[in-house]
């Protein structure tokens, strides 16, 4: 390969490498817009409440006093800080644009901004967490039919694979 073949070479890779980190960028910035206009940043959310109440109600089962109570707001915070270390949006965040980028490309996800970003979009974002709420509450008193049904069928089917006891010997 001739020197100037070269040098043209290595300058077309060097652009189409500038092209695919600019594609690369631009395709992360658009996961990032899409998770904050998503609110992905509040995910994490109910496990800080989660941890909270747990403190809180093992502080009630100790009967400890009232003027306890820093105690129980000092280990909550600092809970909360163990929280943020491990999954604080900062933490999480770079997995999560991983995430849609991996599942959806750019143009999807500039679609999804679009959607969005639109009052129907906007109007499914307020609504969902409470209609997956709703649902999975549904879908849980719907399930309580069946619970007995099914422990009969896992009953039965224990007692069939069990092994017969051996009939007793006579003398």
């Amino acid at each position: 390969m001739t020197p100037i073949r070269a040098f043209c070479t290595a300058v077309l890779l060097v652009g189409l490498s500038g092209q695919v980190l600019a594609d690369a960028a631009s395709h992360a910035a658009n996961a990032e817009r899409f998770l904050k206009l998503a609110h992905a940043d509040k995910l994490t959310v109910p496990v800080y409440a989660q941890v909270q109440q747990m403190f809180a109600q093992r502080f009630a089962q100790t009967k400890a006093p009232e003027a306890k109570k820093p105690l129980l707001e000092s280990y909550q915070a600092k809970a909360n800080a163990a929280l943020d270390n491990a999954v604080g949006w900062d933490k999480i965040k770079p997995d999560m644009v991983k995430l849609y980028t991996g599942a959806f490309t750019e143009q999807e996800l500039k679609d999804l901004l679009a959607f969005y970003d639109s009052p129907l979009g906007k109007k499914m974002l307020e609504k969902m967490p409470g209609l997956t709420q709703q649902s999975a509450q549904l879908t849980q008193s719907k399930l309580e039919a069946a619970v007995p049904q099914v422990n009969k069928l896992l009953s039965d089917m224990t007692a069939e694979l069990e092994p017969k006891a051996a009939p007793a010997k006579k003398k």
